[in-house]
């Protein structure tokens, strides 16, 4: 249903080092440059995208109150490793990954991130541990 969310940088070159890093952890890389300077990351064109670049109206980028992007991880131990290099790559911390409710077949594991520019950022796996 989602070809792509994106979110704004006043900082290009940061944003693609932050990204990269997480994306890497993920297994995932960069599948577009646009000529504006912004980069889409995904698994391919067939799968959702995350992109980032600068506001097309040419206005400062500023953070979406209530906006959040959820990554979904292959297992647990991928959001343990996601939310390490997103901290690592000069994210912060915004709840450090662990079980969200009570275990079982719907658990909910997640780890909360902001990357350079502010963006919340969720990885999540949901399952059984």
């Amino acid at each position: 249903m989602i070809g792509y969310a994106m979110f704004g940088t006043n900082d290009q070159g940061r944003a693609n080092a932050f990204y990269d890093a997480v994306f890497s952890a993920m297994g995932l890389g960069r599948l577009m440059v646009f000529p504006t300077g912004a980069v889409a990351w995904g698994s391919g064109w067939e799968q959702p995208m995350l992109a980032v670049g600068p506001p097309y109206d040419k206005a400062p980028a500023t953070v979406g109150n209530g906006t959040m992007i959820s990554l979904a991880a292959a297992d647990r131990a991928q959001v343990d490793t996601v939310y390490a290099a997103a901290i690592a790559a000069g994210g912060s911390d915004e709840g450090a990954p662990g079980l969200r409710g009570e275990e079982g077949p719907q658990a909910f594991y997640g780890g909360y991130f902001r990357d350079p520019d502010g963006n919340k950022l969720c990885i999540f796996r949901v399952g059984p541990a």
